[in-house]
Parts: structure tokens; C-alpha cells; sequence
């Protein structure tokens, strides 16, 4: 698509299946109230989630972490994208306080890529790991949702020993798309990523990934994906449809049906994952709690 049509690209109007209720409220606020008080950022309001009523209603919120600017400029992406600042040494101590705070049995924490830190935060993602447990106790579940690190597998091991419950990384969509979409990241990367991740935890934590739908790929593609990831040994999912934040990103190539998310459910339980979240409002960590105990 050229700058000039893409500038006069409007959305397509949203289907039925993808009306977003409004929420409001006490837990709202406290979330609200917790995150600001403290300082911190979230992947709901950075990345514009269509869950953020829903999931703060419920007192929930995915901690994003190393600040809000992304070093990478993802076209499908809403966050905010530049040359961030140094990570905030004092950031895994309030994200444990915020933890504490509103009361969290199971905590997800995702990050900003940042390309400008040798290990582009992992040993940071740790500290917070290891803030929160000791804060919150050690039973408390915590999912990650990392970048891919440029692929580098020290930085991955430094993740991984901090012994997360979840390591979620996305591969956002089928190999065709993602040079176009993504920036620095790559499919195969993302895959080789995952399959180090499997490799290494032994079956000892889980590992995740997940991908949009919407961008121009075709059915047969997303099951391609699918088989992939089974095939290096992912065993959680996710597949959600591709909403574009503004008409600057990535434009939206069809709103797909809920019974096709059904039957990629299907198809993937039948592969052997085992927990699958498939549906048109479906994010990396929306009910993250129950989708991991499933």
C-alpha cells in the first residue's frame, strides 16, 4: 500500500462479534490509581488494548516494563517508538508494590524492546521476577512476555533462571508478513527463540507464543504457524484479531469470524497443545491465569 492510499485507508466498520463492552468502577480506578501512583506503565494503555476495560474492571493489568518507548517500530504496533531513557533501577521493587497492592495471584510482564542494552533487559526482566516473589511469595505465578533478545541465548538463560511460570514470546504473524511488518524481528528468529526457550526449561516452565490475524495472510498460512510452533515444542497459543491502532499502521485485510478462530482451536488442541486461546478479542495475555491453568 503507498503513503498516499494509506493515508485515505479507513478502517472497516467493526462486525458485531467485536463490540467491546464499557467498563467502569472501583477496580478500574484502583488499577488505575496503583499504576499511576507507582509510576509504572502498561501494555493495555500503550498498545491500546480493546481489553483494558474489561481486564482493570477484574483489578488485572499486563506490567509493562523498561520504560514506554520501544527502540524497534513495528507497524502494527502502538507503542511508542524512539531513543527510550535508562532503565529505572527502582522499577522491580514497584512493580512488586503494585503486585502486592492489588492483590495478584498471577502477574504478567511484558516489556518495550530495547536493541540500546547489551542484553536488551533481560537481566532486568530477572530483578523483577525476583522482586515480586520475594514481596509477594514465592507461589505467585508471573508470565513473561519477552522480545526476542536479538537472539541472543545468554540473555534468554537469564530470564529463565529467574524461573518464570510462562515464557511468551509472539511470532505476530505468518512468515510471508513479518519482514513487512515487524522491524529487526524476523519469523525464523522468533521461532529459533522459542525452541532454545524449549530446549533449555525441559518442560519445567511453560512456553508461549501467539499470533494476530488480519494482516493479508490466508487460513492455510495461520495453520502453517500453528504447525510450527507445535513442531519446536510450544505448548501454550493464542490467535486474536489484528485491529490497526490508527490509519498510519498496517492496514486491516479482513475481520475474521469466530467460527474460523474455532476451528484453529480445534486444530491446534487436536496437534497437542495444550491450552489454546482462539477468538476475535483474544491478546498475549488476556485471562492469562485461567488460560495457563487450563
Amino acid at each position: 500500500m503507498t503513503l498516499e492510499n494509506k493515508k485515505k485507508y479507513n478502517r472497516p466498520r467493526l462486525p458485531e462479534w467485536i463490540r467491546v463492552k464499557a467498563y467502569a468502577g472501583k477496580g478500574r480506578n484502583q488499577v488505575q490509581n496503583v499504576v499511576k501512583g507507582l509510576g509504572l506503565h502498561t501494555v493495555c494503555e500503550s498498545a491500546r488494548c480493546p481489553n483494558l476495560g474489561e481486564c482493570w474492571h477484574k483489578q488485572t493489568a499486563t506490567f509493562m516494563i523498561l520504560g514506554d518507548i520501544c527502540t524497534r517500530n513495528c507497524r502494527f504496533c502502538a507503542v511508542n517508538h524512539g531513543l527510550p531513557i535508562a532503565p529505572d533501577k527502582n522499577e522491580p521493587y514497584k512493580i512488586a508494590e503494585a503486585v502486592k497492592k492489588m492483590g495478584l495471584k498471577y502477574v504478567v510482564i511484558t516489556s518495550v524492546t530495547r536493541d540500546d542494552l547489551e542484553d536488551g533487559g533481560a537481566e532486568h526482566f530477572a530483578e523483577v521476577i525476583k522482586e515480586i516473589r520475594k514481596i509477594n511469595g514465592s507461589e505467585i505465578k508471573i508470565e513473561v512476555l519477552t522480545p526476542d533478545f536479538n537472539g541472543d541465548v545468554t540473555a534468554l538463560k537469564t530470564v529463565l533462571n529467574a524461573s518464570p511460570t510462562v515464557l511468551n514470546h509472539n511470532v505476530e504473524t505468518v512468515k510471508r508478513l513479518s519482514k513487512q511488518i515487524r522491524t529487526t524481528a524476523t519469523y525464523e528468529r522468533s521461532l529459533s527463540f522459542l525452541k532454545m526457550a524449549v530446549e533449555i526449561v525441559d518442560n519445567k516452565i511453560q512456553v508461549k507464543s501467539g499470533l494476530m490475524v488480519g494482516l493479508g495472510e490466508n487460513n492455510e498460512e495461520v495453520e502453517t504457524v500453528i504447525k510450527d510452533l507445535h513442531d519446536i515444542g510450544v505448548s501454550m497459543l493464542t490467535i486474536g484479531q489484528y485491529l490497526p491502532p490508527s490509519s498510519e499502521h498496517w492496514p486491516l485485510e479482513r475481520y475474521v469470524h469466530p467460527d474460523i478462530f474455532e476451528k484453529w482451536r480445534l486444530f491446534a488442541l487436536d496437534l497437542g497443545f495444550k491450552s489454546v486461546a482462539s477468538a476475535p478479542l483474544v491478546r498475549s495475555s488476556y485471562h492469562a491465569e485461567l488460560f495457563a491453568n487450563q
